[in-house]
C-alpha cells in the first residue's frame, strides 16, 4: 500500500465540535503517528497538529471531513516522500 506522510494542521473555533472532530481522528486511528493539541485561551480557539502516513485519499478524505465540521478549518501539507508504512 502507498502511503504518505503529510500533517493536517487544524484550528478549531467552535467548542461544540471538539466531539465530533475526535471522533473522526478515532476513526483513522491506525493511520495517526501523533498529534498535538494547543489551546489558545485568548482567543477562544484550539489549534491541533495532525502528523498521519496513510494513503493520500484517505488523507485527503479526513482533512475534507475535518473542514466540513462547523466552525473548523483545515489545511495539509504532504511530504515529497511516498512508500509503504513502516
Amino acid at each position: 500500500m502507498d502511503t504518505r506522510v503529510a500533517v493536517i494542521s487544524v484550528i478549531v473555533e467552535n467548542g461544540d465540535t471538539v466531539e465530533k472532530l475526535n471522533a473522526l481522528l478515532h476513526e483513522y486511528g491506525d493511520f495517526i503517528i501523533g498529534r498535538m493539541g494547543i489551546p489558545y485561551r485568548a482567543r477562544k480557539i484550539n489549534i491541533i497538529s495532525i502528523a498521519i502516513d496513510a494513503p493520500q485519499d484517505a488523507i485527503s478524505t479526513l482533512a475534507g471531513r475535518i473542514g466540513s465540521l462547523p466552525g473548523v478549518s483545515a489545511k495539509t501539507a504532504f511530504s515529497n516522500q511516498k512508500g509503504g508504512a513502516a
